[in-house]
C-alpha cells in the first residue's frame, strides 16, 4: 500500500477530511478523523508540503468534532508517525481486520 493509496481509502472508514488551522501542524495540513468512542477521536495528519508524505497518527480528546483541527486537543493518549514502508503495510492490515 502507498500513501495515496492509503488516503483514499479513509473516507470508506468513515474518516472525515478536514484542513488543519490550529498551531500544532503547519496550515492547510490534511487531518482525516473519525470518532471511535465518546469525543474521543482517531486522527490521521498528513502535512501540507512534506514530502515523501509521513501520515501522524493520534488517538485524542477534543470537545467536539468541530474543535480538530482549530483547537489542540485537551488530551493526547497516542501518537505514532507512519513513515516507513513497514508502518504502510502494517497499517493496511490493520484497516483490514478492523473494516
Amino acid at each position: 500500500m502507498n500513501i495515496e493509496k492509503l488516503l483514499k481509502s479513509l473516507p470508506g472508514y468513515d474518516f472525515k477530511k478536514l484542513i488543519n488551522k490550529s498551531q500544532r501542524f503547519e496550515p492547510g495540513s490534511t487531518i482525516y478523523a473519525k470518532e471511535i468512542e465518546n469525543e474521543i477521536f482517531l486522527l490521521f495528519v498528513v502535512l501540507k508540503d512534506k514530502n515523501p508524505k509521513d501520515i501522524h497518527s493520534f488517538i485524542a480528546y477534543f470537545d467536539s468534532f468541530e474543535h480538530i483541527g482549530v483547537q489542540e486537543p485537551k488530551e493526547i493518549m497516542f501518537y505514532q508517525l507512519i513513515s516507513k514502508i513497514q508502518d504502510f503495510h502494517y497499517f493496511e492490515k490493520y484497516l483490514n481486520v478492523y473494516h
